[in-house]
């Protein structure tokens, strides 16, 4: 996926989960932050933050913050990236098989998962629910870096879709480049990582891909270890 009108900044501080204030050409400004994680090994003051200049009067405000800079490393912290990343990976790779065709937001009994593809040619279904990773700690990327029991809800929906015959999987899209392996935050969120335990033994395909990471844009790019 790309972006326009990108323009490059220095962190300041984050008020609340939904705004930040960043240093732009010498001047303060408020922009949005597109990820209600705590994020706070990634914003720091002085870090160096790529956000999205937004031509709309409408909005309250003029940017939203895409990426930080880490090191060397480059985090793409848009919480909505992952699933227009993963959605052209899927039209272009097809990775489940080339007569698999996505659709976005499915509900499934009571959960609304990112992703059903659907076979052209058969009566094949399998539920796809992607997860950004943005937390990377000595080179293992780290999922969730906050309590989700939606993300818990999640797991479980996609295991009763096995239990109905259908075929699914978890995404875990690591927003970065450089990282070893994958593992669960079983620090910050036990049940997550025990679901994900759970969810692999009942027949749920786990997947991790890493990303290649522009100021511009975000592409899946490679597997990672999936370490549970």
């Amino acid at each position: 996926m790309r972006y326009e009108n990108i323009v490059i900044g220095k962190f300041i501080d984050r008020p609340n989960r939904f705004i930040a204030n960043v240093q732009i050409n010498g001047q303060q400004v408020v922009c949005h932050v597109k990820n209600t994680g705590r994020c706070k090994e990634l914003l720091k003051e002085d870090a160096v933050v790529y956000l999205q200049h937004c031509l709309s009067e409408q909005r309250k405000t003029a940017y939203d913050l895409i990426a930080v800079r880490k090191g060397d490393m480059l985090v793409n912290i848009d919480s909505q990236a992952p699933n227009k990343a993963v959605l052209e990976w899927l039209i272009k790779k097809h990775p489940f098989g080339e007569d698999m065709e996505p659709h976005s937001e499915v509900f499934f009994g009571d959960s609304r998962f990112d992703f059903m593809l659907e076979s052209k040619t058969s009566d094949r279904k399998l539920y796809l629910e992607v997860k950004g990773c943005t937390l990377e700690k000595d080179g293992i990327a780290l999922f969730p870096d906050a309590p989700t029991e939606r993300g818990v809800k999640h797991i479980q929906g996609l295991m009763d879709c096995i239990g109905k015959g259908y075929e699914a999987a978890v995404m875990i899209l690591v927003q970065m480049k450089g990282v070893s392996c994958f593992s669960p935050n079983y620090e910050t969120h036990r049940a997550f990582g025990e679901a994900l335990k759970q969810a692999r033994k009942k027949g749920v395909t786990l997947l991790c891909y890493d990303s290649i990471v522009t100021p511009e844009t975000l592409i899946v790019d490679s597997p990672v270890e999936i370490k549970l």
